[in-house]
């Protein structure tokens, strides 16, 4: 038994010795935001899994932007492909992608690589393979609904297969609720309406909570996608000249004059 102990006591610190290496070498990238960059302790960490829960439509962008980050540097021509894998199901429900979009974002649309699987499983090994890959650049991994398939044990895998390449790998949920995973961060989207006096119109803008992370602080910022730069920056909406205050319709008419 003491035997047993120790071999079983000198396995593990072997493989953090093999470990070690690899993690001290995930490099860290800026979103550009001052503040979600310091709580990430200077910006998202590659080789790791990172989860974005969809409030509404505007977390599949804002998912993307991340993997297009992490894909890296996958702006201006550089970095390697972008891997989107999903289910048929999901395209058939909510649409195909469209490169055109992803070149509204700032993204490079040739080196995008659509994967489009026949069920959850499938698509699980699809991200694996692609995790394990270190040509790849990044991997977004669209599941929609409760998707049984993707348990704590298939997370690490793919946590384990994300740390061995240097891919980042990020998990789109959407009609989902969270549960326990093995993400270096996690967060929760929702889509902002953009004023009409802004000077950037239709640009991304959303709500980002930061509901996880393992290397440091928590936080929830209303953001704007600068697509010339490549970053996130802080929304504030402009005020609209000339706004009036909306009639209130629960307000009880004024009584009548008296002559």
């Amino acid at each position: 038994m003491i035997e047993h102990i120790m071999n079983k006591s000198q396995k593990l610190a072997e493989l953090r010795r093999f470990m070690a290496p690899r993690l001290s070498q995930a490099e860290r990238v800026a979103l550009g935001h001052a503040g979600i960059d310091a709580a990430l302790g200077g910006g998202l960490q590659t080789g790791a899994l990172h989860e974005v829960y969809a409030g509404d439509w505007g977390a599949g962008g804002f998912a993307a932007l991340l993997a297009l980050k992490t894909a890296g540097r996958a702006f201006h021509g550089k970095g390697g492909p972008l891997f989107w894998v999903r289910p048929d199901y999901e395209a058939l429900e909510y649409g195909a992608l469209s490169p055109a979009g992803l070149l509204e974002l700032g993204g490079d649309p040739a080196r995008l690589v659509l994967v489009r699987t026949p069920d959850v499983p499938a698509a699980l090994a699809a991200a694996q393979e692609i995790a394990a890959n270190p040509h790849a650049g990044a991997l977004l991994l669209a599941l929609e609904g409760t998707a049984p398939r993707l348990d704590l044990n298939a997370g690490r895998r793919l946590v384990l297969a994300a740390e061995r390449s240097g891919v980042s790998l990020i998990l789109l949920r959407e009609g989902a609720k969270p549960r326990p995973s093995a993400a270096e961060t996690r967060w929760q989207v929702r889509s902002l309406s953009s004023s009409p006096a802004d000077d950037d119109w239709g640009a991304p803008v959303l709500e980002a909570a930061l509901v996880r992370n393992r290397s440091g602080a928590l936080g929830c910022w209303h953001l704007a996608w600068d697509r010339t730069n490549g970053i996130f920056r802080q929304y504030r909406a402009a005020a609209s000249a000339g706004a009036v205050a909306a009639a209130a319709a629960d307000r009880p008419a004024p009584a009548q004059r008296r002559a």
